[in-house]
């Protein structure tokens, strides 16, 4: 079925609506803003009437634009109070699919605060966490269910998730779902939900598979843009510092750029597990708070490091690339590419960390002598006009103009540490839950 592009109008306002002026329900828009969330985002003005109505949806936006709540008011909107929904007896009333358990936690944490106003139940479920802990929650009651396609399938295969209920399905981040070979999952949770149902895919690329998926499956769906189609994938706001590092003298360099003047939170990626262990140890030892997330950590470490760096316990984060979707913090003034992604997509979502929501915002790509003919794809396919980057050292002076590096930077910062997920620290928080019961009575502003 063909969907239909939209974008913004040209002449819109130059102040964005409120929540409550979209038609959100009081005690949604109390809770936002609560953490002083009033106006929305362009993705959400444009979504929000559609999907408030029931409507099926693809929304298409940055990284950074403010999609969770484009589709996650909508949803607790109409399990709280619709009338083509049927009322709650504790079984799930919309289903919420991420690609990744850091995703899946940082999704359901934004849930939990919209919804801290209204009895709905919610649960956030992945893999690396206890079965018995999850299926309790179900077998307690529960109203939104948010997890990853494969945990979210063998629970259903097991009778464990009942979906028979489900009116509402949001698939999030459905391209990267479709990089990591999820796309059989997703299928077939899809195929067990029951019908009518109003879908709703979120996402900031939109491949062929992932739109042919869309036509086979969802009921005449919108396809809305939150910006142009050829406007550029990368933020205006985001100032990009690309040169070639040794490799033997990049963990120098990088110590270098983490003393930069007005440098907050800081997330580092890497392309390894191994490269983002030995990355975090050596900073650490050179004195820094760090934290580090990959996929030879357990998930509870995972968590422990994710949960610090939000709350600025350590403002800086050594990821792979997996973790990415997962880190969604506003605040973070730099990006730094340890090693060249093998990709553009992997590039636009590595920098879409930082420049949010207009913040300003650095993204510093060390490119290693033996990855200069992958960072000139990316470069060409981008159009950043930057095919053969410029060889700065830890001594260069134009590293230190670039990037407002103070002259009196040092190679350590102070005693050696331990990076932060192998240390004990506060337990991973769940996402709460609401204490039951319907209470479907709302107030509409």
């Amino acid at each position: 079925m063909p969907t239909q592009p939209e974008k913004a109008p040209e002449s819109a306002s130059a102040v964005p609506p409120t929540f409550a002026q979209l038609g959100v329900a009081a005690e949604i828009v109390d809770a936002l803003a609560d953490h002083g969330v009033r106006r929305v985002f362009s993705i959400q003005e444009l979504t929000l009437p559609l999907a408030l109505d029931g409507r099926d949806l693809i929304g298409q936006a940055r990284t950074g634009m403010g999609k969770t709540f484009a589709f996650g008011v909508a949803v607790l909107d109409r399990v709280f109070d619709s009338a083509d929904i049927a009322e709650l007896d504790g079984t799930p009333r919309a289903l919420v699919v991420t690609p990744t358990r850091e995703l899946a936690v940082q999704v359901g944490e934004d849930l939990a605060l919209a919804a801290k106003n209204t009895p709905l139940r919610l649960a956030t479920i992945y893999g690396g966490r206890p079965y018995d802990e999850q299926i309790e929650a179900l077998n307690n009651g529960i109203d939104v269910v948010v997890g990853t396609p494969g945990r979210l399938l063998d629970l259903y295969e097991r009778g464990d998730l009942q979906l028979n209920q489900v009116a509402i399905l949001v698939l999030d981040e459905a391209d990267e779902m479709l990089d990591l070979g999820f796309l059989p999952d997703i299928q077939k949770l899809w195929g067990a939900l029951p019908q009518p149902l109003q879908t709703m895919l979120f996402s900031a690329t939109m491949p062929g598979p992932i739109l042919t998926l869309a036509r086979s499956m969802m009921n005449t769906p919108i396809h809305i843009r939150a910006e142009s189609p050829d406007e550029s994938s990368l933020h205006e706001t985001t100032n990009q510092v690309v040169f070639q590092s040794h490799r033997m003298d990049k963990p120098e360099v990088t110590a270098k750029i983490l003393q930069a003047r007005n440098r907050g939170r800081t997330i580092i990626f890497t392309r390894t597990k191994r490269t983002a262990a030995e990355v975090a140890e050596d900073l650490a030892a050179r004195g820094f708070k760090v934290g580090s997330v990959h996929g030879d950590l357990g998930q509870v470490a995972r968590e422990r490091s994710l949960n610090a760096f939000r709350e600025a316990t350590v403002e800086i984060l050594v990821a792979t690339d997996v973790a990415a979707r997962g880190i969604d913090v506003e605040d973070v003034t730099h990006v730094i590419n340890y090693q060249t992604p093998d990709d553009p997509m992997t590039y636009v979502h590595r920098i879409g960390r930082t420049g949010r929501a207009g913040r300003s915002g650095t993204a510093v790509t060390l490119v290693g002598f033996d990855e200069a003919a992958k960072w000139k794809l990316i470069s060409d396919e981008l159009g950043l006009d930057q095919p053969e980057p410029p060889s700065w050292f830890s001594t260069s002076p134009e590293l230190y103009e670039a990037l407002d590096i103070p002259e009196d930077a040092e190679s350590t910062v102070g005693p050696a540490r331990e990076v932060h997920a192998s240390r004990g620290g506060g337990s991973p928080r769940r996402t709460p839950r609401g204490k039951g019961g319907n209470g479907r009575k709302r107030n509409r502003r």
